[in-house]
């Protein structure tokens, strides 16, 4: 178990890069006071981790991924998770192994501690998982105290957003409006343009309730790929009722 486990941390070795172990705890906030405090790096780029993942998920067992998962390196948690999404994918088969594989997740969520690792993962595991299921878990997590869990919460929603199901994402819009992080202004943003991209009515009617309450970050993030005129009049309309604010 452990000889496979030290496999997988030798070949993200052999493809590090030093420049990129300098640039990556700028790029994802390791500083103190930062929302990626004390993580690690190894230099190694997505590409690189799918690979090496794509030649392991079918090998490794349940004790080995959560042991990588607990691993101090970023690459190495990322790799893990692209071997768990794979494993879910292409080898269980039944709604028992997708359990399975659920509460594994579950169980290792304070180490899915930076964006990208949610977003490489909630989805595809979550979001599958509870597409067309009682939904409160996901809920439940992005009334969470914890920033990594609310954005999985809304992250989870985009393999709703597909299945062009998107009344729990809007719910959830709605709960993050007074979030104070920009990551999830960011996150639930993304969410309402994917929704828009699809049905550009639903987003405009959420805007039209809560344009003067969204976080101007937020709001950028969900108008992005609305036409040029558009997207001026719901800016315009954000900036007026903030201004009326400080007079």
């Amino acid at each position: 178990m452990t000889e496979m486990n030290d496999t997988i941390l030798d070949e993200l070795k052999k493809v590090r890069n030093p420049q990129k172990a300098a640039f990556f705890p700028k790029f994802f906030k390791t500083g103190v006071g930062e929302y990626g405090f004390g993580d690690k790096f190894l230099g190694v780029t997505v590409p690189e981790q799918r690979k090496i993942a794509l030649s392991h998920y079918k090998s490794l067992q349940k004790k080995q991924i959560l042991n990588l998962l607990d691993n101090d390196f970023h690459e190495v948690r990322l790799t893990a998770l692209f071997i768990l999404v794979l494993q879910y994918q292409k080898l269980a088969k039944t709604e028992e192994n997708k359990k399975n594989i659920v509460e594994m997740y579950k169980s290792k969520m304070h180490r899915i501690n930076n964006w990208d690792l949610v977003d490489a993962s909630a989805d595809k595991i979550l979001g599958h998982f509870y597409l067309g299921k009682d939904t409160n878990y996901l809920h439940k997590l992005t009334k969470s105290k914890n920033l990594w869990e609310v954005r999985i919460g809304i992250m989870s929603t985009f393999h709703f957003i597909r299945a062009n199901q998107f009344d729990d994402t809007l719910i959830m819009c709605e709960r993050v409006l007074n979030h104070e992080h920009d990551l999830i202004h960011k996150a639930s943003g993304w969410m309402l343009r994917e929704i828009g991209n699809r049905n550009p009515m639903v987003l405009r009617n959420f805007l039209t309730k809560h344009v003067t309450k969204m976080p101007r970050t937020m709001l950028r993030y969900a108008i992005e790929k609305l036409p040029d005129l558009e997207r001026k009049t719901w800016l315009t309309r954000k900036k007026d009722v903030s201004a009326s604010h400080i007079h």
